[in-house]
């Protein structure tokens, strides 16, 4: 099976080949490119999903002049995870660009876009399969390099450029953190290949610096808080089926990283779970907060990529204090849910943002506001959308219930008889991840609402029309993933078990069954209950009997018609919200005030820059910059006597040192 996932790369990789080399008419080559990356991304999970049936775990290792280890590949129980929601994604996404970013419209500009996609695709693949630190890392630059391509599609519009640099820099400062990571882990040895879980002692100086680094490396690749500032620019600017890609599979790339290197341990330090609990708190209740104050439907949903990064690190934290405690019920709950919310936040996420791609694409603009009134002109991406926003919010039928239900579980475990003191803190979480659901129901009763209900609020040049079948196929493929874990969460769960399995190593103490902690068959039940339910409702306002006697319209007041200005805006609808969490968005906020019998004509705008980048980093860089003008200007004389000096004064400076 390996060998199989080998080959299937390479089509994969080789997929915008025929795109790029027949040029801007090239429709047969843009076809091309699609079949061959279908065709990878279909031996791609056929391989996957044996390997999950297989025990042990299919490995390729192949000779390597490389000296520090062997070129080895490991389809275990985790990767099988983190590849079926990546496979899925990717093959979907280079359908949608048939309809979202065709080469006739786009040029050459759509033919690099399919081959540093298939190259992304390639490399996102080929991460969680990696068991050699070498590999991993070179598979790692790529993926950030073909990202930062991709982010700069739009090269002549200065947000694209500011946001692919922005991210380009970031990404690098974590891939320096790696560097250093697997250096410690090589050690003395200087074999790069990973360890096998459960083989390393967790209360070390060594084993604290190691999960520092990756905290920070990779939790910069998740973007968690407060490493989250590239994320926001990064996805509203690219393609919005790359968006889909990067924040439904590449971000999770980073969670993948801090799964693997914390399964090398045995016995981590409590300290490891209580910094990744307190991080994904953080992250998901201001990630949601950020959101409900953004305008642009794309920053809108990254800041929504935040916030779910948040609820897997409570899980994985959770899972943490369960080993730190050896309370194995916790462990198997904590990381089911994390793991599970990878798979399912890979799906809903990618749904929206194929959503959102639809309605930019119909009106040619990322502004809420702007929207109004598209359910009658796109009824099937309003209801996929309404799909997305279901499963994100955590209710019941989709997948998204599910993932955070088991969170839940692993929280509440913390309490049961057996268990430790300072483990039952965790139950604290709780009311963290009830509020984030909370907020983020809000914030799509306002995305939905304004975009897609009342009337319009603007007069498009081009009225907006239905997305075509090559864009609704992909959004209707991952609704219908959603729907599938919501109703029947038990056919997943013998993957969660191999993946916990394979976490904690095969010489840990028995790992308890999901089932019998979670018995996810009444989830079923009652999916499938409350499926029914809103079948009936539907079938009542759809289809009243005869007798049924319409009501008569309400009272208007006088007005005849209401206009677009009597509606909600996306400001006004959050507008308490985000006054409540002012403290934490740092919101610009002017309004113009109404006095009098007559008042002049007044406006509201609000607007919520990202707290890192603009209010700290940016106005840090400029403090920098501007210094060091300052000290060239004192240093740069312009006299080589000087510089001469400088030479003399630097060399006398290392003989001191050596000596």
């Amino acid at each position: 099976m390996a060998e199989l996932f080998l080959a299937a790369l390479i089509l994969i990789f080789c997929s915008g080949l025929p795109a790029m080399a027949w040029g801007r008419w090239g429709r047969r080559g843009e076809l091309a490119s699609v079949i061959l990356l279908v065709l990878g991304v279909s031996l791609a999970l056929v391989a996957t999903l044996a390997a999950g049936m297989q025990t042990p775990a299919p490995i390729l290792a192949l000779a390597w002049a490389h000296p520090a280890g062997q070129f080895v590949l490991e389809l275990d129980g985790i990767a099988v995870l983190f590849l079926l929601p990546a496979l899925v994604i990717l093959g979907m996404g280079g359908i949608y660009g048939l309809g979202y970013f065709p080469q006739v419209k786009f040029g050459r500009a759509a033919g690099r876009v399919r081959l540093f996609y298939g190259i992304l695709g390639t490399s996102v693949a080929l991460l969680p399969v990696c068991r050699n630190g070498i590999l991993f890392l070179m598979a790692w630059e790529v993926m950030a390099l073909s990202c930062f391509f991709l982010i700069l599609t739009d090269q002549k519009e200065e947000s694209a450029r500011r946001a692919a640099y922005v991210y380009l820099m970031a990404t690098h400062a974590g891939t320096l953190a790696l560097f250093a990571l697997f250096i410690l882990l090589a050690g003395s040895s200087g074999n790069f290949d990973f360890p096998w879980a459960a083989t390393l002692p967790g209360a070390t100086v060594t084993a604290g610096a190691v999960f520092l680094l990756g905290l920070f490396g990779f939790g910069m690749k998740a973007g968690m808080m407060p490493l989250h500032f590239w994320l926001p620019a990064a996805h509203a600017n690219a393609p919005s089926h790359v968006s889909a890609f990067m924040s439904g599979v590449m971000i999770k790339m980073g969670i993948y990283g801090l799964v693997r290197i914390t399964s090398f341990y045995s016995s981590p330090p409590a300290w490891w779970g209580w910094t990744v609990l307190a991080l994904g708190v953080i992250s998901a209740i201001m990630g949601v907060v950020f959101a409900l104050a953004q305008h642009d439907i794309k920053r809108l949903l990254a800041y929504h990529s935040v916030e779910n990064i948040g609820i897997i690190l409570i899980g994985l934290g959770c899972a943490l204090l369960g080993q730190s405690f050896h309370h194995p019920s916790v462990v198997a709950l904590g990381l089911a849910g994390a793991l599970l919310h990878v798979v399912n936040h890979g799906l809903f996420k990618s749904l929206l943002f194929l959503g959102a791609g639809s309605v930019i694409q119909a009106t040619g603009t990322r502004m809420i506001d702007h929207y109004g009134g598209l359910l009658r002109a796109m009824p099937y991406t309003a209801f996929f959308f309404l799909g997305g926003a279901v499963a994100i919010c955590g209710l019941p039928p989709l997948n998204g219930f599910v993932s955070e239900w088991l969170i839940y579980l692993g929280l509440l475990h913390s309490q049961t008889a057996g268990a430790i003191s300072p483990l039952s803190l965790a139950v604290l979480a709780i009311p963290a991840l009830a509020m984030t659901g909370a907020l983020a129901l809000a914030c799509f009763v306002k995305v939905f609402g304004v975009t897609f209900l009342g009337t319009a609020r603007r007069d498009f040049q081009i009225p907006p029309q239905e997305a075509p079948g090559s864009m609704l196929l992909p959004m209707g493929v991952l609704f219908l993933g959603c729907l599938a874990i919501g109703l029947m969460p038990w056919a997943i769960v013998p993957l969660l078990q191999r993946g916990i399995v394979s976490w904690l190593g095969t010489g840990s103490v028995a790992v308890p069954l999901i089932t019998t902690l979670a018995p996810v068959i009444w989830i079923s039940l009652g999916a499938i209950l409350l499926l029914g339910i809103i079948g009936v409702v539907w079938y009542r306002q759809s289809f009243p009997e005869d007798d049924y006697q319409r009501r008569p319209a309400t009272w208007g007041c006088g007005y005849i018609k209401g206009t677009a200005r009597m509606q909600y805006s996306a400001s006004s609808f959050a507008e308490q919200l985000v006054r409540l969490f002012r403290w934490g968005l740092w919101s610009d906020i002017s309004e113009g005030r109404t006095i009098g019998f007559f008042p002049a004509l007044a406006r509201f705008a609000d607007h919520t820059p990202d707290v890192v980048l603009d209010r700290l980093l940016y106005p840090t860089f400029r403090a920098l910059t501007r210094a060091a003008f300052l000290l060239r200007s004192f240093f740069h004389q312009g006299r080589i006597n000087v510089y001469l000096l400088y030479c003399a004064l630097t060399l006398c400076l290392l003989l001191i040192w050596l000596i």
